[in-house]
């Protein structure tokens, strides 16, 4: 006869491969579109469509991904953001192209993640839960197709700004795009940031209209918030957390991959620093590693955000 211990244990391990299933086979494929508005434009602004997209992490093989990203074009935006995990096998980059080609003519900012260069490794996708991941150097691994990523930006028409400033003109409205490099490799170059602004905005000496100044970054290292925000961001876009990518139910992450706090691992919040603060909105991916390809209670998304003029109102 099987004690009641034993049935309660068979249970669980009876649950846990079903959660295991749905999350493998289901949930990770559950793609959806989270909409969100941001009040920072000039009063009587028109508003932006900004189209957040983030740690796709593409393979040859995932065919879904490819027809789901494709399909966001319906959402009309105006801008496309990206920040960064494009890229998740070495042979991925045919199938990313397939899918960001409907993309070419809308303007696009990027920032690069580490698996944009180094592909990813086979490890426990549960010790990221039991300890605080921290930033490292270590660049080694396989070899992604960077310079073919890169190309296909300038093919859309999209700028790398990894450390780098821009300047657009959209709608009515200059967007100062103000982006960092990968924190969690190290690749951030914080220092960088008052001479670059200082030198973009130089260039708009004399300008009557107002700039409104947006960060954008891969990994959102506390670090990395606080610098954006020193330098004006009103808005910081980030990724790299996947959400959580396995969550508690409720979608209550488990971890972000940072040093952020789990309860900002995807959604808008505002970070707070020092006397400023700014809107953050932290996507949950659209995919995962290849080595952990699970999602539970924390579905793929893309982001619509639209700006608004801040004398409308937080919606």
């Amino acid at each position: 006869m099987v004690s009641k211990s034993g049935l309660a244990l068979a249970g669980l391990g009876a649950l846990a491969v079903g959660a295991a299933a749905w999350g493998s086979i289901v949930e990770r494929e559950n793609f959806r579109v989270r909409r969100e508005t941001l009040p920072v434009l000039d009063p009587g602004s028109e508003p932006i469509r900004v189209l957040h997209l983030s740690d796709i992490h593409m393979a040859p093989w995932h065919s879904p991904t490819v027809a789901w990203i494709r399909e966001l074009t319906d959402l009309q935006p105006d801008i496309v953001v990206g920040t960064g995990d494009f890229l998740g096998h070495p042979e991925g980059l045919g199938a990313l192209t397939e899918a960001l080609i409907p993309f070419a003519g809308i303007p696009g900012v990027v920032t690069h993640g580490s698996n944009d260069r180094v592909a990813p490794r086979l490890k426990n996708p549960f010790s990221y839960v039991v300890a605080p991941s921290t930033p490292h150097g270590d660049h080694s691994g396989e070899a992604m197709d960077f310079a073919g990523l890169t190309a296909l930006y300038e093919r859309l028409g999209w700028v790398d700004i990894d450390n780098g400033v821009t300047h657009m003109e959209i709608r009515g409205s200059s967007l100062e795009w103000v982006g960092v490099g990968d924190a969690h490799y190290g690749l951030d170059s914080l220092s960088s940031l008052p001479g670059l602004l200082d030198d973009a905005r130089e260039t708009r000496e004399g300008s009557s209209t107002s700039l409104t100044t947006l960060g954008v970054t891969h990994a959102p290292y506390q670090r990395v918030l606080n610098a954006l925000q020193n330098q004006g961001a009103e808005a910081i876009f980030a990724g790299h957390t996947h959400g959580g990518q396995v969550c508690l139910p409720g979608g209550k992450a488990l971890t972000t991959n940072c040093d952020l706090p789990t309860s900002m691992a995807s959604g808008v919040h505002v970070w707070t620093h020092a006397t400023k603060a700014s809107y953050l909105e932290v996507s949950a991916g659209i995919g995962t590693s290849i080595y952990a390809p699970i999602r539970l209670f924390c579905p793929p998304e893309a982001v619509l955000v639209t700006l608004v003029a801040d004398d409308i109102g937080y919606a």
